[in-house]
């Protein structure tokens, strides 16, 4: 049972998908564990590293991807990766098919299984293998940081003999896992922060981090679905939402967004008009830039400063600018994926299709779009 782990080919991404510790891991389940030369360098892991791990190291993606049972790669695979891929083998990765739809049609002809990572159940089980969790978690932190490292003051509030610095107003567009920890992070530099969510139940967990809710009154409207996502809200509700927000926007110095919608753009919650209003040197941090972003100025892999001096930060692959950690807990989501996949006693891979774990990532399976989401909508 051969495990692949090329080297990522987009520009932009350091992360990698194994690391030394699960390299052991998979080595010890029977594994013969290959990783291109070079797979580790943005996240400082050596190919030495790799090798006193247990894994071989290839000179190539050919090399590496040659008769592999099981792929594991960050991002989905170029064509030409994709075309190294043996028939029947399973590939696990971020593959973001509600935005390169045409391409989970590939993976079926390329007869392989595809698993988007993303796609895992939020279920009590699945947690460890939370790729969004893991990653959104770091995301938000660095937001914070990225913010603080842009701003022309203080964050936190600090008396001296020469006066007093007020501290910083950071506002957060959603509270899901990026949000809660922006919360967390700016409160701990010392800020004042507030935050709105379209689900009730996120107001606890924002005032349970000191951070003040900020929510539209609705009896009839919550904007979280079975799941646990945020879903999209009726127009009345967006109006009064803007309304609230645009009034709230003007006294704050740093804005984070992260709202996202599984499936579709991101919506827009910091209009232009909104961004006019704040305050010379404010900083704003789209997270969803890579989604079409919630401030139409956005622009990703940019920064824009506007007329009236707004900063707006469109990072992209924000959680890959803590490259170290991020592979580290995007490893450990793969390995704790996959172990319940494999026979023990036959040293082999037996993906469970009565595991919502495998039901609900699976992409394709014999040579067909299987995916309740997905099928009939690829070309």
């Amino acid at each position: 049972m051969k495990l692949a782990i090329p080297k990522e080919r987009q520009a932009d991404e350091p992360r990698v998908a194994a690391t030394p510790d699960t390299v052991k891991k998979y080595v010890g389940l029977g594994m013969d564990v290959c990783v291109e030369t070079g797979a580790g360098d943005g996240s400082y892991i050596s190919d030495q590293a790799y090798k006193d791990a247990g894994a071989t190291i290839a000179p190539s993606s050919a090399e590496a991807l040659k008769d592999a049972d099981l792929v594991f790669a960050v991002r989905a695979p170029d064509d030409e990766q994709l075309g190294l891929i043996k028939k029947g083998a399973v590939l696990a990765a971020i593959l973001n098919p509600y935005g390169d739809r045409d391409r989970v049609q590939k993976y079926a002809d390329a007869g392989i299984v595809a698993i988007a990572m993303e796609f895992m159940p939020r279920i009590t089980r699945a947690q460890s293998m939370d790729v969004l969790s893991s990653q959104s978690n770091l995301a938000g932190f660095r937001a914070v940081i990225e913010a603080a490292a842009a701003f022309s003051r203080a964050m936190p509030m600090m008396m001296t003999a020469a006066g007093t610095v007020a501290p910083a107003r950071v506002f957060v567009f959603g509270a899901g896992v990026a949000g809660l920890q922006a919360i967390a992070t700016a409160k701990r530099l010392g800020a004042i922060v507030s935050a709105t969510d379209v689900r009730r139940a996120a107001g606890e967990q924002i005032e349970s981090l000191g951070g003040t809710f900020i929510m539209v009154e609705s009896d009839d409207e919550d904007g979280e679905t079975a799941a646990g996502y945020a879903k999209e809200m009726s127009e009345d509700y967006k109006q009064r939402q803007a309304a609230l927000v645009a009034e709230h926007i003007k006294k704050q110095d740093i804005v984070i967004t992260t709202a996202l919608i599984p499936g579709r753009a991101a919506p827009v919650l910091v209009s232009e008009e909104m961004v006019k209003s704040m305050k010379p040197g404010s900083i704003i941090v789209d997270l969803a830039v890579e989604q079409g972003g919630n401030c139409p100025l956005s622009k990703p892999g940019e920064t824009v400063v506007t007329e009236n001096g707004v900063t707006i930060l469109g990072f992209k692959n924000m959680a890959g600018r803590l490259p170290v950690d991020a592979s580290s807990l995007y490893a450990k989501n793969l390995l704790n994926f996959i172990t319940p996949q494999i026979d023990q006693e036959a040293k082999s891979l037996n993906l469970n299709w009565e595991d919502e774990t495998v039901t609900g990532t699976a992409l394709t399976r014999d040579g067909a779009v299987v995916h309740p989401a997905l099928k009939g909508e690829s070309a």
